[in-house]
């Protein structure tokens, strides 16, 4: 996976207005069915991680881990984020498509 151009979508879809974070927001995006792709840091809590896999798994919405919290705020202009939600499918197809996963299979 090349982390750094998915780094760098994450900062177009925030510009764009296309990605909701933090834990609150991210479940209620997921909850809603308006997320496409949820990312997870790679540093963040267990708990978190499994809380987030299964509600990802009932709402059938694709979900990666991805760096760590301080560059997951980074790349969209944040503090530390454990978690968010792409609310774009074309942005969402083009980050699974880096991280080397298909949008259709995972739905």
């Amino acid at each position: 996976m090349d982390e750094k151009k998915v780094l760098n979508l994450l900062s177009l879809s925030q510009r764009s207005g296309r990605i909701v974070s933090g834990e609150f927001m991210t479940q209620k995006a997921v909850k809603s069915r308006q997320a496409c792709l949820v990312i997870l840091a790679a540093d963040a809590s267990e708990n978190t991680k499994k809380k987030f896999q299964n509600m990802c798994t009932f709402y059938r919405t694709p979900v990666i881990e991805l760096s760590d919290m301080d560059m997951l705020g980074h790349s969209i202009g944040r503090s530390v984020r454990s978690s968010l939600a792409v609310l774009d499918e074309g942005f969402a197809k083009a980050i699974l498509k880096l991280a080397g996963e298909d949008l259709n299979t995972r739905r």
